[in-house]
């Protein structure tokens, strides 16, 4: 139950407003619209252009360059509360990355919900955080100082403090492919495969747990149905069985590599 409501004109006024207790951010409101008895107070981010989406290397918060966040190449930055339909829309949003989009919610959803909402309560069979892992992206949060995490150390966390923005690279090549029981059903498995020039070969699979796992990051793809199949060995749930998922698993990392080539 909502209790009051805020609408800062300064990230700094939002962060003083955030570290009041049950006090939560208002994004696109898709989690707070479910109904529940204890109080809260919301901090509606609205104001603060956090809804932005730059190719460059420029940190949208303090409009620095940031060339150690991804050294060499462009950078995708995703405001916080850009709504995933409006980064779906977007011509430099990759193919890869809108299909695992589409499946992530339906489109009345993929209006309101912002991108770190999602990945703040996502589970591990987000596609959308799966593909992001794959791509190797940087989370900003700001608390009483600003920092820049991978997201495979923020998504098991998930640390207090404002998201700011996603950042991703532009460059790599993208493979995203998956099973499910329906076509518009969240995936029991997907994979997510991220390609460099450099021939840097990075794996993660989404659809069990609590958040994606990264099954391979190397300087190459040698063994990636192998390390596809031994990261699902103990991924047994109500939806599938860890022998399904391993060898499914497999099969969908093979079918990703082959799409990068």
């Amino acid at each position: 139950m909502i209790t009051a409501y805020h609408r800062p004109h300064t990230l700094d006024e939002a962060l003083r407003l955030l570290t009041q207790p049950n006090t939560v951010p208002l994004g696109g409101g898709t989690l707070l619209s479910q109904s529940t008895v204890d109080p809260v107070t919301v901090v509606d981010l609205q104001h603060l252009s956090l809804d932005t989406l730059r190719v460059n290397g420029i940190d949208p918060s303090t409009r620095s360059h940031r060339p150690d966040v991804f050294s060499g190449g462009q950078a995708l930055e995703i405001g916080a509360t850009l709504t995933l339909q409006a980064l779906l829309e977007s011509e430099h949003c990759p193919p890869a990355l809108k299909s695992a989009l589409k499946l992530e919610a339906p489109l009345n959803i993929r209006n309101s919900a912002t991108v770190a909402g999602t990945l703040f309560s996502c589970d591990g069979r987000s596609p959308f955080a799966t593909a992001l892992l794959a791509l190797d992206a940087k989370v900003t949060i700001v608390n009483r100082q600003s920092s820049i995490v991978n997201l495979g150390e923020f998504l098991p966390l998930r640390p207090r403090g404002l998201i700011t923005s996603i950042t991703m690279p532009h460059n790599p090549k993208l493979a995203f492919e998956f099973v499910s029981r329906t076509p518009a059903d969240k995936p029991i498995i997907c994979a997510a495969l991220t390609q460099w020039n450099s021939g840097r070969t990075r794996l993660a699979l989404g659809g069990y747990g609590k958040s994606p796992l990264l099954a391979m990051d190397g300087t190459e793809s040698d063994g990636l149905e192998a390390a596809a199949s031994n990261a699902y060995h103990e991924a047994n749930d109500e939806w599938a069985s860890a022998e399904y998922r391993m060898d499914v698993a497999a099969v969908l990392a093979k079918r990703c590599l082959e799409a990068t080539r």
